[in-house]
């Protein structure tokens, strides 16, 4: 209740008060209604106090009269109201010019009133009002401790929060971007106008402020060092206390949602890796199957797909690499959800491993790709799939070949949202063999004598040899992708026949260029 509230209730309306001084403080909270006498009451007062008098023992000299406004003042009183008739018929001059001064409210009563009246109106209306209060921070209460034990999203907390509030609700990120909002009966495009740029200059020392020109009521989600967002709720006027508990649970809700959420997300992931390790490992393990049962993936009676993801070969930061392969997880996990799928979901050496558990009689390769297409929305990745098995001792296979199928596509190769064994043809052989030391010595043999006249004389034989086993009928496409003339391209043939001591139109020898060609660009791929 503030001053003017009580000049209107009608014990004092019908008083017929006149503000004499000090209407600037007129919206001064009044906590309780003192009636006095005594000239040095301000010490006995509590902040807040209107004080009611006739003035009777006041003293008559101005200078004492200021002198008992600015104890009223320093005592923080809501305001001094005067009944005029006992001691004077109007207030002198000197008193209502220090309130004017210290912009104290002083009101005179035109006629007589009950003052222990008007203390029981003013106090019924304060004490009526602070137990609405408290049945208001009760219902707060009450809805978020609901939310709470039902674990309820940001979705959740921001429409109880707008149903409270009964204004728009914005919940924004670190950069102050929007993340989510629920409209309240304004226009919602007004009210999100210029938002970053609005945003930016609230800034919050403490826990909860109120932002008069924008209209704001902003608390921080999360603690003071490591806040990821803050929750702004339109409140073009001074916010009552109900409102910023409401803005403060709610902040609470939404970052505990957010420990939660990581807690499950961190105990989910490491259950994960353990099953995905332990199937690898021994597929047909008792213990490995009941645990995969009870995380919610049964094998037995399923049909069983491997999937493996890696982010496309790049020159990134570690760093940055580590954080794009958490996005990449929380994707899958993401769309195994939308689409729920019984899956096994996990990082392991660079790759994001997936084990999909689907109804035998499951479209496999169609949910596959709408799987992929989801993760694609949100993340650049290869998807490569295995084999679907039917068996849980065969397990290991479909997890192997999808590692093996996305290691085998070639950069800068046909773009398909699921690659699969019958996509990868010879590179992918090469791939299996790639740690064999054959191989490697195969690949030198063939190569080296190139890659070291390559090194003197930058001739860019090798590269010739690239051309030409990847046209292997037209020699003038092999040109034209080097962008050299034929008869320059044919001049760079003969240096390599002379230089490897063969015949280039022997197939058999194309044959064995070709394939150390493709072996020397997985060691470079698996280099990379």
């Amino acid at each position: 209740m503030t001053v003017r509230d009580a000049l209107a209730v009608p014990a004092l309306r019908g008083a017929g008060p006149v503000v004499l001084a000090g209407a600037a403080g007129l919206g001064r909270e009044v906590r309780w209604v003192h009636t006095t006498e005594l000239v040095d009451i301000a010490p006995l007062l509590r902040g807040g106090d209107l004080v009611l008098s006739t003035g009777i023992a006041l003293p008559d000299r101005p200078a004492e009269l200021a002198a008992f406004a600015e104890s009223l003042h320093r005592s923080e009183a809501a305001g001094l109201v005067i009944e005029l008739g006992r001691r004077w018929t109007e207030v002198p001059r000197a008193l209502v010019e220090a309130c004017e001064r210290l912009s104290l409210p002083l009101v005179a009563l035109a006629r007589e009133v009950r003052f222990a009246t008007v203390a029981q109106a003013v106090g019924e209306r304060i004490v009526d009002s602070q137990l609405e209060e408290l049945r208001e921070a009760q219902r707060v209460h009450e809805v978020f401790t609901e939310l709470s034990i039902a674990e309820a999203g940001p979705a959740e907390i921001l429409e109880s929060v707008q149903r409270l509030a009964g204004a728009t609700v914005v919940l924004e990120d670190e950069q102050h971007r929007v993340v989510d909002y629920r409209t309240g009966p304004g226009d919602a495009a007004d009210a999100l106008a210029d938002w970053p740029a609005r945003s930016r200059v609230v800034v919050l020392d403490g826990r909860t402020t109120w932002d008069e020109a924008n209209g704001w009521l902003v608390t921080r989600v999360g603690r003071r060092d490591r806040g990821w967002g803050r929750l702004v709720i339109e409140s073009p006027d001074r916010p009552p206390q109900r409102l910023v508990a409401t803005a403060e649970r709610a902040a609470a809700a939404l970052a505990l949602h957010r420990l939660h959420d990581r807690q499950r997300d961190s105990l989910v992931r490491r259950t994960h890796h353990e099953l995905m390790v332990g199937l690898l490992a021994d597929p047909g393990a008792p213990d490995v199957q009941r645990r995969c049962e009870l995380a919610g993936v049964p094998l037995a009676r399923r049909r069983l797909v491997g999937l493996a993801l890696r982010r496309p070969t790049t020159a990134e930061e570690p760093g940055r690499r580590a954080g794009q392969l958490d996005a990449a997880v929380a994707a899958v996990a993401h769309a195994v959800h939308e689409l729920r799928l019984s899956a096994l979901v996990c990082e392991i050496d660079g790759a994001v491993r997936v084990l999909l558990s689907l109804d035998p009689a499951a479209a496999v390769p169609q949910v596959t790709e709408d799987l992929a297409g989801r993760v694609h929305r949100r993340v650049r990745v290869v998807v490569g799939a295995g084999r679907p098995v039917d068996r849980v001792g065969d397990v290991g296979r479909t997890l192997r070949e999808s590692l093996h199928v996305v290691d085998s596509v070639r950069p800068g190769g046909r773009a398909r949202p699921v690659h699969r064994l019958e996509d990868v043809h010879l590179r992918g052989l090469l791939t299996m063999l790639a740690d064999d030391e054959r191989l490697r010595l195969f690949t030198a043999r063939e190569l080296d004598a190139l890659k070291e006249h390559d090194a003197r004389a930058q001739s860019g034989l090798l590269d010739t040899v690239r051309a030409l086993v990847r046209h292997p009928g037209s020699k003038s496409d092999a040109a034209a992708g080097l962008h050299v003339s034929r008869s320059a391209f044919y001049d760079r043939l003969a240096r390599v026949e002379q230089l490897l001591g063969v015949d280039l139109d022997d197939p058999d020898i194309l044959v064995s260029l070709h394939v150390a060609v493709l072996a020397d660009e997985v060691f470079g791929d698996a280099a990379g």
